[in-house]
């Protein structure tokens, strides 16, 4: 398979969003304290619904822009290969940052689903970087940053929406 720029834009777009979105949702929830299987089967969910609606969002978007492009209708098979991509790149990245949930206890399984999430991040901005030829050190840090601060936010919500559930 050659990579083009579609298929660039979709894997990265993919392992990003779902590196973000996973760890942000199970380390919230982890992070309020819930029992172990709460967090797995929420974060099951979540992979499954956003990889199917991630796959959805990336056909029907690719070919609206081409139809734009073109200014006719294309056929939505064009569109098909970056959504499997984009499915494939969701789907089994979010199980990588949930695996920890299913092998240790919770107290163990959030900060090493937090370490797996950064550092992929920043092995993906290092590909990145080095796919557009651009610094793969800078994009890598970018990369661990802006989801390191998504990471932040599920913690931060998990956090208040616990302490606000224990007041009633």
């Amino acid at each position: 398979m050659k990579l083009n720029s579609e298929s660039m834009r979709s894997i990265v777009f993919g392992v990003e969003d779902s590196l973000v979105s996973t760890v942000g949702l199970v380390s919230g929830i982890a992070f309020a304290g819930v029992p172990r299987l709460t967090i797995v089967l929420t974060g099951a969910v979540l992979i499954f619904v956003e990889a199917f609606s991630m796959a959805v969002g990336s056909l029907l978007s690719d070919n609206s822009a081409r139809e734009f492009k073109h200014q006719a209708g294309v056929s939505i098979s064009k569109s098909i290969g970056a959504a499997i991509i984009m499915f494939v790149s969701y789907f089994f990245v979010g199980f990588i940052v949930l695996t920890p949930y299913l092998l240790l206890e919770n107290n163990q399984a959030l900060p090493s689903s937090i370490l797996i999430s950064v550092v992929l991040l920043f092995i993906l901005g290092i590909f990145s970087g080095k796919m557009s030829r651009s610094n793969p050190i800078k994009k890598g840090l970018l990369m661990a940053v802006i989801g390191g601060a998504a990471i932040f936010i599920g913690m931060a919500v998990g956090t208040l929406v616990d302490s606000v559930g224990s007041l009633g």
